[in-house]
């Protein structure tokens, strides 16, 4: 399984390489905005490299396994060519919206749909009808999160590494030969992306890059869960989703819409408190993110859910004042 990603790395090093000599001709630069860390215009569209990468080699290698899930190819490439479409011209928050939601619709044709999410408090709940509804909000959300964390350099791709490397973890533990092969594909290729995106930066993921990356993340979720407890889901893939539930509770709160932009995420706070170094920003979360992952790892399946639930929720509750009071010391700090 180890030269497929041997292969993986070099491609995706490759493609990477020439799409950033040739961002400026194919019209993939990012310009920066008030909320951008960066100042010089920078090229984009780096996804494109790693997720051809994964789709030139890996049926080289896994052709019957990848032939048995023709829907979640089909939905994994329509997610990939909005974000492409995105990243060189500007795509609506709908459009995308409803190409997530059509691509999560094809996963369920796959069997990757969310049936049940375990015990609560005694009471084992499963979703019925209710199931792709559900699992359309769960991915949606997600592939949301990881895309709303995509500011800093480094950062998208550290988090999903320790994350995927996780399901990988998963999927070796249970001899899911599907969710090795995907999440080990993706860390391949990231870490060719790496090489280009730790800070300073000389080429972004793009929406090509965060809304796949977001989108097998969760699917892999999804699947997993009939390996773990559905609230596990939580702590293995914790930063991105902790990060955009503080995010849109403190604007519900302020009176703003929780999908207006600002430089409230935790990345952009704890950026602050390192005095404005990203590696050492990315750095922190990205152990933060590990030690999540671990916890996650590490409950169990027979454990009442409501019980993790409120656990979690008791996290975000701490971590939201916490975080709440660093900004607010941060914006008198510069007014």
């Amino acid at each position: 399984m180890y030269w497929d990603f041997i292969a993986i790395f070099l491609l995706s090093f490759f493609l990477i390489f020439m799409i950033k000599k040739y961002a400026v001709q194919i019209g993939l630069i990012d310009i920066p905005n008030e909320r951008s860390t960066h100042i010089n215009h920078t090229p984009s569209g780096a996804g494109i490299g790693f997720f051809l990468s994964v789709a030139i080699v890996s049926p080289f290698f896994y052709f019957e396994l990848l032939s048995s899930y023709p829907w979640t190819l089909v939905a994994i490439t329509l997610i990939f060519i909005i974000g492409v479409l995105d990243d060189h011209h500007d795509t609506s928050p709908n459009t995308k919206f409803i190409i997530i939601m059509v691509s999560t619709i094809l996963l369920s044709f796959d069997d990757i749909i969310i049936s049940d999410i375990g015990t609560f408090f005694g009471t084992a709940l499963s979703l019925g009808w209710f199931a792709l509804p559900f699992t359309i909000f769960a991915v949606v959300g997600f592939t949301n999160a990881l895309n709303l964390i995509d500011g800093l350099d480094g950062l998208s791709a550290s988090i999903s590494i320790i994350i995927l490397a996780t399901f990988y973890v998963i999927g070796y533990q249970n001899d899911d030969m599907f969710m090795l092969l995907v999440s080990g594909a993706f860390i391949a290729t990231l870490l060719a992306f790496l090489c280009f995106n730790w800070h300073p930066a000389s080429i972004f993921m793009g929406d090509s890059g965060s809304l796949t990356l977001g989108f097998v993340i969760a699917l892999l979720a999804v699947k997993s869960l009939a390996y773990i407890p559905a609230i596990s889901v939580l702590f293995v893939a914790a930063i991105p989703i902790i990060d955009t539930i503080i995010v849109m509770v403190r604007r519900k709160l302020e009176g703003r819409s929780m999908f207006s932009a600002d430089k409230g995420h935790v990345h952009h706070i704890m950026r602050g408190f390192f005095s404005d170094t990203t590696p050492k920003t990315v750095i922190f979360l990205a152990m933060l993110q590990s030690i999540y992952s671990f916890v996650g790892l590490q409950l169990d399946r027979e454990i009442d859910e409501g019980y993790l639930l409120l656990f979690f929720l008791l996290n975000i509750a701490l971590l939201y004042l916490f975080f709440g009071a660093m900004l607010k010391k941060q914006n008198n700090h510069s007014s």
